[in-house]
């Protein structure tokens, strides 16, 4: 393992939002998520994405995102586009919370 602190100036953003999908939405939600998945992928500062979901909670789903930088993502959330491409997701789940966090040091695996 190498575990490696981060400098201010290197510190990416993770971003996590967890909320609940009735099982008669889940196909509306996950076919939401794809537009704004593709939508995401272009944007200055976003580095990837997943969608999770519980495995003992079907209902519960987490979605997480890491970007450059904190600022890479409030300037996306603020966006116009932004508001647009998720309002179908929004119609989906309930119970919303948001997180985000600053990378302050990562591990990563050493194969020899």
């Amino acid at each position: 393992m190498d575990t490696e602190s981060l400098t201010d100036a290197e510190q990416r953003a993770r971003i996590l939002f967890s909320v609940r999908v009735a099982e008669e939405r889940r196909t509306d939600f996950l076919t939401a998520y794809e537009k704004v998945r593709y939508s995401v992928a272009g944007v200055p500062g976003h580095v990837r994405d997943q969608i999770c979901q519980s495995s003992d909670d079907p209902d519960q789903w987490l979605i997480t995102s890491e970007w450059s930088s904190l600022a890479d993502f409030f300037a996306w959330e603020k966006s116009d586009e932004h508001r647009e491409v998720v309002r179908p997701m929004r119609d989906c789940y309930s119970q919303p919370e948001f997180r985000s966090f600053s990378v302050v040091a990562e591990t990563s695996s050493v194969h020899p």
